[in-house]
């Protein structure tokens, strides 16, 4: 998948040294910034080896995928406090899913 910047699932990003060397901002600044993607999923560090991009969110924004992401942690809440465990919404999520996927189609 294609994040907004063109990278592709599996591309290294820049080290934060590299970022603060062409923009000229402050370091602490860069790393929030890759705390904050690592946080949301979005890139993973690799110890010894950088930053990676995990997946994109082609089609949303951050700020959309940050909202639908705290919905659906409201949602596992919710779901736990009824008694469902983990295998219950990996399988109750792929049913919705597929129900979506199916309304797609059709």
């Amino acid at each position: 998948m294609t994040t907004p910047d063109g990278r592709e699932t599996g591309d290294q990003l820049p080290t934060a040294r590299e970022v603060v060397e062409s923009l000229a901002i402050n370091p602490d600044t860069v790393l929030k910034a890759y705390r904050e993607l690592e946080r949301e999923g979005l890139v993973e560090g690799r110890p010894g080896m950088g930053t990676f991009v995990r997946q994109g969110v082609a089609g949303a924004t951050l700020a959309e995928h940050t909202r639908l992401r705290r919905g659906l942690e409201v949602w596992v809440r919710e779901a736990r406090a009824a008694g469902l465990d983990q295998e219950d919404l990996r399988a109750l999520f792929a049913v919705v899913l597929a129900d979506a996927a199916k309304e797609a189609v059709a």
